[in-house]
C-alpha cells in the first residue's frame, strides 16, 4: 500500500508534467481505501475555466466515476496547498483529510497567487478587494424552505 509521501510525490510529478505542458505547477491525487479515484493536473490553461484547479478536477472526476458527490473517506493529496475554493469544495464533498507538498507561502514566493486570498477572506466583507454585500429581497429564503421541506419528506 502506498504511503502519504508516495501519493504526494505523484501529485508533484503531475504538477511537473503540467508545467512542461504549459500549465501551472499543480497536481492532485484523490484516494479512498487505498484506491486512486482520480489523478489530475490544473487545466485552466486548456479550458480557460478559472475553477479548473487540480483538486477541483479530481473531485469532478471521482464524483463522475462514483456517480456520487459524497466522497467521504477520501484523502486529497495536492502538490500545493489547496486554495480556499478547493478547500471548501473538498469539505462540501465530505473529505476530512488532505495533505499538500508546498504551502501557499511557498507558491507566493514563486509569484503564484495563494496566501493573499486566504488573508483577504479573513477580512470583513467591506475590507475585501472584491465587493460582496448582503442585499435582502422579499421571499429570498423561499428556495431554502422548499428544499428543506423536500429533504424532510414533507
Amino acid at each position: 500500500m502506498a504511503s502519504h509521501e508516495d501519493y504526494l510525490s505523484e501529485a508533484v510529478a503531475l504538477a511537473a508534467a503540467n508545467v512542461r505542458d504549459g500549465g501551472t505547477p499543480y497536481g492532485a491525487v484523490l484516494v479512498r481505501g487505498g484506491e486512486v479515484l482520480a489523478r489530475c493536473a490544473n487545466n485552466v490553461h486548456i479550458t480557460n475555466d478559472p475553477t479548473g484547479h487540480a483538486e477541483m478536477a479530481a473531485l469532478r472526476a471521482a464524483s463522475a466515476r462514483l456517480s456520487s458527490r459524497d466522497l467521504s473517506g477520501s484523502i486529497m493529496y495536492a502538490s500545493g496547498q489547496p486554495c480556499p475554493m478547493c478547500h471548501a469544495a473538498m469539505r462540501l464533498s465530505g473529505i476530512r483529510e488532505g495533505y499538500f507538498a508546498n504551502t501557499a507561502g511557498t507558491a507566493a514566493g514563486f509569484g503564484l497567487l495563494g496566501a493573499e486570498i486566504y488573508a483577504e477572506l479573513c477580512r470583513p466583507l467591506d475590507a475585501q478587494p472584491m465587493r460582496l454585500a448582503h442585499l435582502p429581497v422579499p421571499d429570498a429564503s423561499e428556495p431554502y424552505a422548499a428544499w428543506k421541506a423536500r429533504k424532510d419528506g414533507a
